[in-house]
Parts: C-alpha cells; sequence; structure tokens
C-alpha cells in the first residue's frame, strides 16, 4: 500500500484508508463485534494505516470497537474521529462544540479509543452557535497539551475553512466527493490546495451506489439511512443508473471494478486526497485496497471526467433537516 501525506503537516497515512462508520452505525445492523475486529484487522495486514471513526457513530460503540481492534498496532497506525454533538445518554441531542463540550467529550473518546492521544480530531459538523474561531482555540489547547496531534473539519464551507486554519492549522477537510458528488471542485478543493489541506472524501463509492451492487429494486433495512436519502428513492435510481453504466464500461476495458476506477479516479485528482470507502465485507476490503495498483491514462481520466459531466445525477444528498447542518 502506498502512502500519502495529508495536506503540508498532516500525517503521512495510506493512500486509502478505511471508514468504519458501517460497521455500527447508519448501513442497517451493527456487524457482530468478532467480525468488525477482524475486518480491520484485515485492513491493517493490507497495509491501511487510517482509520476513521466518530463519537456519533453508535453512538459510542464504533470508536471502542475500532479502539480494540486497533490496540495491538496504535504506534502503526493513524485514527480520526470526531466531536460536535451534544448527547444525553446515547440520544444525540444535537449539534454542540461548545468548548466545555469539545474537552469532555474528547476525553471521552480517548478513554473508548484506548488511547493517549488523537491523531487527527475533526469538528463533525460546523456549528452555527459557536464561532469557529473558539472551536479552533479549543483544539489548539488540545494540542499544547498531546491528546490531539492534528486538527480537522468535516462538510465546512469555504469562509469557515479559512478562519480556523488563521487560529489552528487545518489538516485535512473531510467531506462527501465522488464521481456523483463533485461539488467541491467548484470552491472546497481549491481552497485546500491553496492552504496545505489535505483532503479525505466520504462516501467515495457513493454509498455503495457507484460499485452497481445496487439497483431500483433493491431494498434497505429499516435502520438503514439510505432508506431517508432522496438519492436514494427507487426513482433516483433509475435516472442515476447511467452513472453506473459509464463505471461499468470503463472497468470491463480495465479489467477492474467500478469500485476500483470511481476510487482510482479520486486518487488521481490529487496527491493529498486520501478517500475512506467504508464496507462491512473483507472482500471488498481487498477490492478497494487494490484500487492504488489501477492506473487511469490522462485519455482514461478525460473521458470519464467527460462522460461523469453528461450525467444529471437527480436527488439530493439529504433530506432538509440533514442539508441543513451542512456549512456553506
Amino acid at each position: 500500500m502506498i502512502t500519502r501525506q495529508l495536506g503540508t503537516g498532516g500525517p503521512e497515512v495510506s493512500a486509502i484508508g478505511l471508514g468504519c462508520m458501517g460497521l455500527s452505525h447508519a448501513f442497517g445492523p451493527a456487524v457482530d463485534d468478532r467480525d468488525g475486529i477482524a475486518l480491520i484487522r484485515a485492513a491493517v495486514d493490507r497495509g491501511i494505516t487510517f482509520f476513521d471513526t466518530a463519537q456519533m457513530y453508535g453512538p459510542f460503540t464504533n470508536e471502542t470497537l475500532v479502539g480494540r481492534a486497533l490496540a495491538a498496532v496504535r504506534d502503526e497506525v493513524v485514527i480520526a474521529t470526531k466531536f460536535g454533538f451534544s448527547f444525553d445518554g446515547d440520544r444525540n441531542t444535537g449539534l454542540s462544540s461548545r468548548p466545555e463540550n469539545i474537552r469532555a467529550t474528547v476525553e471521552d473518546s480517548l478513554r473508548r479509543l484506548g488511547v493517549d492521544s488523537i491523531d487527527l480530531l475533526y469538528q463533525h459538523r460546523v456549528d452555527p452557535d459557536v464561532p469557529i474561531e473558539d472551536v479552533a482555540g479549543t483544539v489548539r489547547d488540545l494540542v499544547a497539551a498531546g491528546t490531539v496531534k492534528h486538527f480537522g473539519l468535516s462538510e465546512a464551507g469555504v469562509d469557515t475553512i479559512r478562519r480556523a486554519h488563521a487560529v489552528q492549522p487545518v489538516a485535512a477537510l473531510q467531506s462527501e466527493y465522488s464521481l456523483w458528488w463533485r461539488e467541491p471542485e467548484e470552491k472546497i478543493l481549491p481552497t485546500l490546495l491553496e492552504l496545505g489541506i489535505g483532503f479525505v472524501p466520504f462516501s467515495p463509492l457513493g454509498k455503495g451506489f457507484l460499485t452497481g451492487a445496487i439497483s431500483s429494486s433493491t431494498a434497505f433495512s429499516d435502520s438503514d439511512v439510505r432508506n431517508t436519502l432522496p438519492r436514494f428513492t427507487e426513482q433516483a435510481r433509475i435516472a442515476n443508473q447511467a452513472l453506473v453504466d459509464l463505471l461499468s464500461a470503463i472497468a470491463a476495458r480495465k479489467g477492474a471494478t467500478n469500485a476500483q476506477i470511481a476510487l482510482a479516479w479520486l486518487l488521481a485528482q490529487h496527491p493529498t486526497i486520501v478517500p475512506i470507502p467504508g464496507t462491512t465485507k473483507i472482500a471488498r476490503l481487498h477490492e478497494n485496497a487494490d484500487a492504488v495498483d489501477v492506473e487511469l491514462t490522462s485519455d482514461d481520466l478525460k473521458e470519464i471526467t467527460d462522460a461523469a459531466d453528461r450525467v444529471d445525477v437527480q436527488g439530493e444528498r439529504y433530506p432538509e433537516h440533514m442539508q441543513r447542518m451542512i456549512d456553506r
């Protein structure tokens, strides 16, 4: 597995990381702990060194799972987690990036992960009620104390990124980016390159849609968030199949899978981009990791990009209440 550095001051990590959320949260029932630990350890064996979790995933159970799975290789991996919500027990009660909440919940994350310091700490969502300077200043204090190594933001807009970076250098931004969500190319990616900030795309496979494994007739479990997403209505899936067909044709020609082409395209956009596909299946883990070996020529990349430009992707990413938490 090749490595990349997140921006100019961030950690060096495997070129493809592992998003661990789906092991505990959002995409159906949580996997058995033994299976989750086995998958994370298989990732380590493949040379993956970058693991993404959050307080919100579970809530809390994903951090515990990740901490248990990586305890034996703690010094060989980079663990990222996130703050930014308040909880009543294990019930999410909304956004909160108040400094006292950051400090308290980070202590909880350290305990659940079983670590002395968090390698990369993201603000999960921008809190409109707390100035980003106060958030960045609190993380700066945690960095000075040694309990956090690097600061990150998630789904933050350009103004927020610049203001935060002026207080405490931002190592990475985590936001959705893939062949079917390319909005970051307009303003976000140029800003990150200007400031020397790495980019960690989540849902690089379109929450599974770009793999070709989801059709208009696919039924999701009651606990699967895709049941609530406008982009996953039956009508939207029918309309968006054109993008999957494009990937399938190119994948067949290159001797690769849809997922590998989608990930290889992302990797080719810039050397500081590190996608974090998630999976619950070890075979898919290996398939995703092999994407680093897929060679796309400049002609291939132009063909993929031009063809994707012609597909009018249907459906919003999130329902309205979730859209309101995206910082613009």
